[in-house]
């Protein structure tokens, strides 16, 4: 059984981690400005089968994996700290459009909406960290089963993240239009998210931690 403090634990974790500008963040809101709610929500469900891997690769120990060979540990974290500083890059370029500025994109069909919010999760460095490096920080194996803690933990992180990131979906259009009247807003939003992306960044490649055992 998994302890009451582990799940409030990774919910307060999992909250801070969506509530940060990063690429699942960039890809829905995007789509959702430009191709409308629907496009949105069905690019979410394409992040929510990318939790689904994740979730999956840690039931089934992929921690230990990471554990056994820290080389391929630290591979994951440079390349995503290299992909947090191209995004960060995007943001803050001259000429560069906030991701949040309607603005008109190729329309894409479901399937490839889906598609690339799954490619897009993945990818995103902070829910690998999460799930090699955090999760299994709360797992007890005093408690009982280690796979079945880290589902429920992991199922608790999708919960938090999917239930923000359907907000955001929603209510995208609406500060789009809010902002599209305001271009220095727009240009502070752009150098935020750009500032956050790079000190994210910055933390990946000075973090000394290393995964632990699930």
């Amino acid at each position: 059984m998994v302890a009451p403090s582990a799940v409030l634990g990774i919910a307060a974790v999992a909250l801070g981690l969506v509530l940060t500008p990063g690429p699942n963040m960039l890809y829905l809101v995007s789509r959702s400005v430009t191709q409308g709610r629907r496009a949105g929500l069905v690019s979410l469900l394409g992040v929510a089968a990318g939790f689904g891997v994740y979730l999956a690769a840690a039931t089934a120990g992929l921690a230990t994996v990471f554990v056994a060979v820290p080389a391929a540990y630290t591979v994951l974290k440079l390349a995503g700290a290299a992909y947090l500083l191209h995004l960060a890059w995007q943001a803050v370029r001259p000429g560069g459009v906030s991701v949040l500025a309607v603005r008109q994109l190729p329309v894409d069909p479901p399937r490839r909406l889906f598609t690339m919010g799954l490619v897009t999760n993945l990818l995103n460095p902070k829910i690998a960290v999460l799930y090699v490096s955090l999760l299994p920080q709360f797992v007890d194996p005093a408690r009982g089963s280690v796979a079945l803690q880290s589902l429920v933990l992991g199922a608790t992180q999708i919960a938090v993240a999917l239930s923000v990131n359907a907000a955001i979906v929603v209510f995208a259009g609406s500060l789009a239009s809010f902002l599209a009247a305001r271009p220095r807003w727009l240009r502070a939003q752009r150098w935020v998210v750009g500032g956050v992306l790079g000190a994210l960044a910055v933390h990946l490649l000075t973090d000394r931690s290393r995964p632990a055992p699930a």
